[in-house]
């Protein structure tokens, strides 16, 4: 049974061992409401995953949350749901699913996690044992796997590559620190220092090429403008890639992963944002070990959420005893 919260859609499916999925069903995350007005998106989604033929069969429960979460103690603050601050979810959820007659074991990853055991067990990183999985989109997410095992670490943010720090003088970033790879690279922070340096989504369609002619000034705009040439917009993406690859080579550095995998909406951006990862990984991972590590796309793109939360149960969860 997978659970998948976000700031937009509260998602959920009965996801079969070999990644199929049944009964899926979604809610919109109530805009506005309580902590227990969410909630009740939850328990509707539950309600109705318990329809379906298949319920009784459930042997675990995974909950894939935006965060920051702490695993923990099984609480939630998505920066996206402000109405839950250290809200309970997990023992909310495991109280819905005993009221339906599941009394099942349940595990809550952060959303970065759930990717990387997603990525890990259907996708792009399937196959290798040691691996970084990171989501860039509107912030910058990730997680660990090492020995073909997740890594969430003890409140489950092992892995969050988006607060390594890569700039020592770099501009303050919104957790405290500075020089943030998320304060770099995320979507927000390269439309944001693209228009700092005069690009508009106006001045890219003046210029005839097609640039920016979406009137679009988030990081899709300029990801447009880059593709059509716009100098501004390729040094955004290029200042972003070359923040992404310090931190991938200092992560592979560190604990010896061979591939980073990367999804996300601004990973949708193609090569211009894989291009200058990769010309300037090769400046940071020079030595041996990590010479030949590998920066690709993921696979699995808006199911990730849902299979996570479920190859995260089976990698974290003890097998259920046999009959």
């Amino acid at each position: 049974m997978a659970i998948d919260i976000g700031g937009t859609k509260i998602a959920g499916a009965l996801v079969h061992p070999d990644g199929t999925m049944s009964a899926t069903t979604r809610r919109a995350t109530p805009r506005g409401a309580d902590a227990e007005g969410v909630m009740a998106a939850v328990t509707e989604v539950v309600a109705d995953l318990s329809g379906s033929p298949l319920w009784a069969s459930a042997v675990r429960c995974g909950i894939g949350s935006a965060g920051p979460v702490d695993t923990s103690r099984g609480t939630v603050s998505p920066v996206n749901i402000g109405a839950w601050r250290e809200f309970p979810v997990q023992a909310r959820v495991a109280a819905e699913l005993a009221a339906h007659g599941a009394e099942l074991p349940t595990v809550l990853a952060g959303d970065g996690v759930a990717m990387t055991a997603a990525e890990h067990w259907l996708g792009a990183a399937r196959g290798h044992a040691n691996a970084l999985c990171m989501v860039v989109s509107t912030g910058v997410g990730g997680g660990l796997i090492l020995n073909n095992q997740l890594h969430p670490g003890p409140t489950g943010n092992a892995g969050h590559i988006g607060h390594m720090s890569v700039a020592f003088d770099g501009e303050p970033c919104v957790c405290g620190s500075r020089g943030c790879v998320e304060s770099i690279a995320s979507g927000t922070a390269i439309a944001r220092w693209a228009r700092e340096q005069g690009w508009t989504p106006e001045a890219g369609a003046s210029g005839g090429n097609g640039a920016g002619s979406t009137r679009d000034a988030s990081a899709a705009g300029v990801a447009a403008a880059a593709a059509a040439g716009d100098p501004v917009a390729l040094a955004a993406f290029d200042r972003a890639g070359r923040a992404l690859a310090a931190a991938i080579a200092a992560t592979a550095t560190l604990v010896e992963t061979d591939i980073a995998v990367i999804g996300g909406g601004v990973a949708a951006s193609g090569d211009v944002l894989f291009a200058p990862i990769r010309t300037h990984l090769a400046a940071y991972a020079t030595l041996s070990f990590v010479k030949e590590l590998q920066v690709v796309p993921a696979t699995l793109g808006t199911h990730a959420g849902l299979i996570g939360a479920a190859a995260a149960a089976t990698m974290l969860l003890p097998s259920p005893p046999s009959p």
